[in-house]
């Protein structure tokens, strides 16, 4: 049935495709002329609705995530770093970028770096807010926050820690957040895995069920922005059954919170008998745009939106048919919905005057491009603009902007990729790129058939996806099977096994038994002040063997030598002796890492 809906549309989307080419192209000769003296400096390359003007900002700054614009109109960006970008070296300085045009140019001349660096043990990171006269940033599993003083352009202090602990590894590593006008801040805990897999993207592999990750992943947590040293905990958890929500679109008063899912991947490859036809890997499922809600449940990984029944159906991983929708009928229905793969990187929600009427309150979204479409055209690599009336979509999205990637639109091969968005006091819109860390600056200007231009559609979801056009791609994190395990990688002691060290994870996190170990050693165990670092194999009050780790966990410390808060016998709790014993298979083997 998809696969005749799917070419149907072939001839229909090649028709829309070429309307909207003659449409950008159907630009009088003296229009072009009066949009291009509108324009100067316009060197960004990039295809623009009539009337604006796009240059670059600032360019080779590093792998640019996301960015954010001060009222004093300093551009400050997070670079990012590690096996995304290949494991290249990274920029020189600082992971934290200010960025100022002193000279009213449109071109910043101010390029200071600033933060952690990769000898101090950072990896730079995705996130970043400013909320009160404080930068906050996404540093390796923390969110800091720097202070920021008038008439400077860098912070002039250390940073505080606002969250600690939160989790690392598996596919979705990163910590985008947004702060809303009341001091929440929200932070996407992106899954660890593609689908909750027994193991992860491995053909016919039954899901997890329940889905254990979604205690400490797949959701996005809340935390008060005013406070330093949270702790990060699966109490804190807001809402629930969100893959990877990288974008965040918060309106000016914090009452409604919009955020991007990512779709999953692998629908054809993994599940071939019940996703049949091979061109649903480009075409299903389809990105989405959620309003969030408290305790609200999106889905993932049970479900997935399939444009072509127009709605949330059931995973193959848990029982679905590709067609049935069961206990997804409950789940949270997205606000708007995109095509396939498009990889929805970041999002901003349009509050000021200077662009024209018809995109305020509106959302853009960058499209980061995708490598789940291969073998088929890649799609996304964009800026598009999702018109709202209230919290629900208005039309069909727009491509608004479109030409980062250059030539070829392929993970590899693209020049520029869209993954930030930021608004500044002047109404422009800033783009940053995590290719070559370019940073470009949108503006409207006017002129010639401006009021009367015809926006571009985004291409119809159930569009075909084409002929064969590359060959089959794989993720950019690689293929873990084991990648949803917290224990992954470590080594189980001699007399217990991987099962036990994967519950004395569970164990020393509270989720089984209820102990209070991260209370003093952190959620990442390398210690706090009250309790000393876990993982460094050195120890206080025992040979670190893990009979004496045992020991000490189950007699507990009533006078610690180094720290203030003694250890409660049973991490306290009432810990039977298997819970006792597994919690200590974790601690040895968070010593013990597989080589």
């Amino acid at each position: 049935m998809h696969t005749n809906r799917s070419r149907n549309h072939l001839l229909l989307g090649a028709a829309v495709l070429a309307a909207c080419g003659a449409i950008a192209l159907a630009v009088p000769g003296e229009g072009r002329a009066a949009d291009a003296a509108a324009c100067p400096n316009g060197d960004s390359g990039l295809t623009l609705p009539a009337g604006f003007c796009a240059t670059v900002f600032a360019d080779g700054i590093g792998h640019a995530r996301h960015l954010v614009v001060s009222e004093a109109g300093v551009i400050y960006v997070n670079t990012w770093s590690g096996r995304y970008f290949g494991n290249d070296t990274p920029h020189a300085g600082g992971f934290l970028v200010a960025l100022k045009d002193s000279q009213g140019a449109g071109k910043a001349d101010v390029n200071e770096r600033f933060g952690e660096t990769v000898q101090s043990g950072g990896a730079g990171g995705t996130g970043i807010g400013i909320y009160h006269g404080w930068l906050y940033a996404e540093l390796n599993d923390k969110i800091l926050k720097y202070p920021l003083t008038k008439g400077s352009v860098l912070p002039d202090a250390k940073s505080q820690v606002v969250v600690r602990g939160l989790p690392l590894g598996g596919d979705h590593p990163m910590h985008p957040f947004a702060i809303d006008a009341n001091g929440d801040l929200y932070i996407d805990v992106a899954s660890a895995t593609n689908s909750c897999q027994e193991k992860n993207r491995t053909l016919k592999s039954p899901g997890i069920s329940p889905c254990t990750e979604l205690e400490t992943r797949g959701g996005i947590w809340r935390y008060d922005a005013k406070k330093t040293d949270q702790a990060f905990s699966p109490s804190e958890r807001y809402a629930t059954g969100i893959r990877n929500a990288e974008g965040f679109g918060v309106d000016t008063i914090g009452h409604q919170i919009f955020v991007t899912q990512h779709g999953r991947d692998q629908l054809h490859t993994n599940w071939p008998d019940v996703i049949k036809d091979a061109d649903q890997e480009a075409t299903l499922p389809s990105e989405e745009v959620l309003l969030l809600k408290k305790g609200g449940d999106y889905g993932w990984p049970t479900c997935y939106y399939d444009p072509f029944q127009q709605g949330l159906v059931l995973a193959p991983e848990y029982g679905g048919d590709g067609r049935t929708a069961g206990l997804c009928a409950q789940k949270g229905a997205p606000t708007a919905v995109f095509p396939a793969h498009w990889a929805p990187n970041d999002m901003v929600l349009y509050d000021r005057q200077e662009f024209p009427a018809r995109y305020r309150k509106g959302l853009f979204i960058a499209f980061h491009g995708s490598w789940n479409r291969a073998p088929y055209a890649q799609g996304g690599y964009n800026v598009v603009f999702q018109g709202l009336a209230g919290d629900k979509a208005s039309g069909q999205c727009e491509i608004f902007a479109d030409g980062f990637a250059g030539a070829d639109k392929s993970p590899g091969k693209a020049a520029h990729r869209p993954t930030g968005l930021a608004v500044g006091p002047d109404g422009a819109l800033y783009v940053a790129d995590d290719v070559s860390g370019r940073i470009y600056r949108i503006v409207y200007r006017g002129g010639s058939g401006a009021p009367d231009a015809k926006p571009v559609p985004c291409p119809g979801l159930t569009e075909s996806a084409g002929p064969i056009a590359a060959a089959s791609a794989r993720p950019p994190e690689g293929t873990h099977p084991d990648a949803g395990s917290d224990t992954a990688g470590l080594n189980a002691p001699p007399g217990s096994t991987p099962a036990m060290v994967a519950r004395g994870n569970r164990v020393y996190h509270g989720l089984d038994g209820g102990a209070t170990c991260t209370g003093c050693h952190g959620s990442d165990a390398k210690g706090t002040t009250l309790g000393p670092d876990l993982t460094a194999n050195k120890w206080l009050w025992s040979n670190g063997s893990y009979g004496g780790i045992a020991a000490t966990i189950a007699g507990g410390v009533a006078q610690p030598k180094q720290y203030r808060a003694p250890m409660p016998a049973m991490g306290g709790a009432q810990l039977s002796s298997d819970q006792v014993m597994a919690v200590a298979s974790y601690v040895w083997a968070l010593n013990h890492p597989a080589k």
